[in-house]
């Protein structure tokens, strides 16, 4: 899961997906494709819309997304068009591409939507970004388990 800090969307996206898929062999992680908070907790009020529906990620620390992450993955999910082009400039070659997705395509193929960066808003921007990965992460989940 990847945004531009690693400190509100990325690390509920973790969390969230964490959440859902226990019992399944699947490692989830969160980056961001800046290094502005590197080593840092998961802002407070991702932290605090989490902990609303029993998900703590407050133990998570932002980390900035490399270009070894193509291994350790097989999907990179970003929020926004703007990571998804910071990511694909890293990309090596066409296997690196193919891994990365817009995580709201899970919920709207073909329609590019963004998840919106709830940093300078509000609390009530954390919980519209909450929702919106918390049905993606569904889909997501559904995906993974129809198809085996």
């Amino acid at each position: 899961m990847v945004c531009l800090g690693n400190i509100c969307r990325s690390p509920l996206a973790e969390g969230i997906l964490s959440s859902k898929i226990t019992g399944l062999d699947i490692q989830v992680d969160s980056a961001g494709t800046a290094a502005y908070h590197t080593g840092e907790k998961p802002d407070a009020r991702s932290v605090a819309v989490s902990q609303r529906y029993g998900i703590d990620i407050s133990a998570q620390r932002a980390r900035k997304f490399t270009v070894t992450d193509f291994d350790q993955f097989d999907h990179i999910y970003v929020m926004d068009l703007s990571n998804y082009q910071q990511v694909s400039g890293l990309a090596r070659n066409k296997i690196d591409r193919s891994k990365i997705s817009l995580i709201l395509e899970e919920l709207y193929p073909g329609k590019n939507l963004e998840v919106p960066d709830p940093y300078y808003g509000g609390v009530d921007g954390f919980q519209q970004v909450y929702d919106l990965l918390d049905q993606a992460c569904d889909a997501l989940v559904n995906k993974i388990v129809s198809h085996g």
